[in-house]
């Protein structure tokens, strides 16, 4: 007997800002299952505006969590390596959710945001498109009879703000003030200018608030001084436009990551996909030992022994030559590994690399090749970021 149809594929997902990427002109493509803009205009352009002045991104894709309960925290707590437990109300911290083994299953943004003056803990909780269901299941089944555990995606849209001009054009747009809104922080901010609170505050319900506030978070995937607004999807459309009318410049995934790339920020699904561990891909500081967590065992075993790759940066020293995700790299005439991720990095105007190389090369200034094109090019070892830019952005 002949094999039958092959199933037809799920139709794409599409964000609340949809019509306004149609508006605007984007080059849409499928991504993680859902119809994304790769750019509007160009990925150069939009790379170089961000780095100069305010980008914006349909980020709705994310998965959009709420954890809420009284054992919330220690949920948190007992599946990422943050100990959550001791997060404070209104900060967010950057975690990983880990196979027992070690192996990074995702990385994902918590954010807690009860005003911390009753026992049940209320936290946003923000993982990868692609890993998000699977995310869900993991913490449904570890949550205990009095947390719950709830997806917003389609009644919640997620707009990241990003670039040296970002704190402008919010402030101006909302009449907010975003001063005391320090790093990796997030508070409720009014809706409608002049409305109050406009330095921010805790406590309101997600997502009900939205109906009269947004949830402003500082954080970012660019290295540059930025925000991620959670706000109504029926809003979302007239907001951004809002904000494009203020001086953003629509930013497509292209650019999303090309800027990320430039600041050696991990890609899931590249950097790691349940393979590497956050030793091996350099994100010790977000390894937090003083709790109990799923694959902290394994870490510790590694951490005694030392891992034996580490996620690298490579820099290619020849004018345009540009590795690419699954480019050969080369000790020699050994290949010691694969790119990651690889790309023109803009702010540089060079090609640029992310690879897992044997500890003993991952020494900044161990000259490598690169294969591109079929040839080998010289290449370099150094230290992330690739690029630095101003200070004071992004902290």
């Amino acid at each position: 007997m002949s094999a039958g149809p092959a199933a037809a594929a799920p139709p794409l997902e599409t964000t609340a800002l949809h019509a306004f990427h149609l508006r605007h002109g984007a080059h849409l493509v499928p991504f993680a299952g859902w119809e994304m803009p790769l750019y509007y205009t160009s990925i150069l352009a939009e790379h170089r505006a961000v780095r100069s002045g305010v980008g914006l991104f349909d980020v709705s894709h994310m998965g959009l969590y709420t954890v809420d309960g009284g054992h919330a925290a220690e949920l948190l707590s007992r599946r990422t390596t943050a100990n959550v437990e001791a997060l404070p109300p209104g900060r967010v911290r950057y975690t990983f959710l880990l196979e027992a083994t070690g192996a990074i299953v995702d990385d994902l943004l918590v954010n807690r945001i009860d005003p911390g003056t009753e026992l049940a803990r209320r936290f946003v909780v923000v993982p990868n498109a692609a890993r998000a269901a699977e995310v869900e299941e993991i913490l449904r089944q570890h949550r205990g009879p009095d947390t719950t555990v709830q997806r917003w995606n389609g009644k919640v849209a997620l707009l990241a703000v990003q670039g040296p001009g970002s704190r402008a054009l919010l402030e101006r747009r909302f009449g907010w003030t975003l001063e005391k809104l320090g790093f990796y922080r997030s508070a409720f901010f009014p809706l409608a200018a002049g409305a109050g609170a406009v330095g921010g505050r805790l406590g309101p319900a997600f997502p009900e608030a939205l109906e009269r506030e947004l949830l402003v978070s500082r954080t970012g995937y660019t290295g540059e001084l930025g925000y991620e607004v959670f706000l109504r999807a029926g809003d979302a459309d007239a907001i951004a436009e809002s904000l494009v009318a203020g001086g953003a410049v629509p930013v497509g995934l292209g650019a999303r990551d090309t800027l990320r790339l430039e600041k050696g920020y991990l890609l899931s699904g590249q950097e790691f996909h349940r393979d590497r561990t956050p030793l091996e891909a350099g994100q010790e500081r977000f390894v937090e030992l003083d709790h109990a967590f799923v694959g902290r065992p394994a870490l510790e075993a590694q951490r005694s022994k030392g891992p034996g790759a580490r996620l690298s940066g490579i820099r290619v020293e020849e004018p345009g030559a540009i590795p690419r995700h699954g480019t050969a790299v080369f000790a020699g005439d050994a290949q010691v590994a694969v790119a990651t991720s690889g790309g023109l990095a803009p702010s540089l105007g060079q090609g640029v690399a992310l690879a897992y190389l044997p500890t003993e090369l991952a020494r900044a200034g161990t000259e490598l090749a690169v294969e591109v094109r079929g040839r080998r090019v010289p290449a370099h070892v150094v230290d992330l970021p690739f690029w630095s830019g101003s200070p004071a952005r992004g902290q």
